[in-house]
């Protein structure tokens, strides 16, 4: 087969112009390490195999219509395929208790639990992911008060200090970050879980 020793870059471009085979070599070259991946978190046979197949057929229509350029990192984007899939799965099938939005809840509570499996520690990267970036959509003297706080662990004291307002200013604008998030995150409809 003349496309088994070539880059990934140059198969995944060959794929595009309309080399069938080049998919083939991509998927056997990689099939071990993306489904012994999947299977890490899973650990269930017949679920993987399904996860591996809709990776699959996420890359080919992607790549069809046109919208790859991960300047040949095809693997770790392949990766990030599946593991967005994982996220899917254990959502839909409601293995992640839910939590209800609260003035008692505090979000970021789920975030600190150091002893997590393989299955808890995936969805607990995508959850902090999430909030990271619902955090960047809040107006910038609440992100800023956010971000001290639980990114610097620095009391409100030093963060009034800082941004030179009173305590009672800083813990408000704590206070509207927090509701403000939980607006956010009811909005998008994100899932916080363990």
């Amino acid at each position: 087969m003349k496309n088994k020793n070539l880059q990934d870059a140059v198969l995944v471009s060959n794929y595009i112009n309309g080399d069938e085979k080049a998919l083939e070599v991509l998927v056997l070259r990689h099939k071990q390490r993306i489904y012994s991946f999947i299977y890490s978190k899973i650990l269930n046979r017949d679920t993987t195999e399904d996860i591996f197949q809709d990776t699959f057929i996420k890359v080919i229509n992607t790549l069809k219509r046109g919208k790859y350029n991960e300047e040949g990192k095809f693997l770790p984007w392949v990766m990030r395929i599946a593991h967005n899939l994982m996220i899917d799965y254990f959502r839909k099938n409601s293995r992640m208790p839910k939590f209800r939005n609260t003035d008692e809840f505090d979000i970021f509570s789920v975030l600190s639990d150091n002893s997590l499996n393989a299955e808890t520690q995936l969805i607990n990267d995508q959850i902090h992911n999430d909030v990271k970036e619902l955090v960047q959509e809040l107006p910038a003297d609440q992100k800023e008060v956010l971000i001290m706080r639980l990114y610097k662990d620095m009391s409100f004291k030093e963060i009034a200090l800082s941004t030179d307002v009173s305590i009672n200013t800083a813990l408000g604008r704590m206070r509207y970050a927090l509701i403000n998030l939980r607006k956010l995150i009811a909005e998008k409809k994100i899932i916080l879980s363990l």
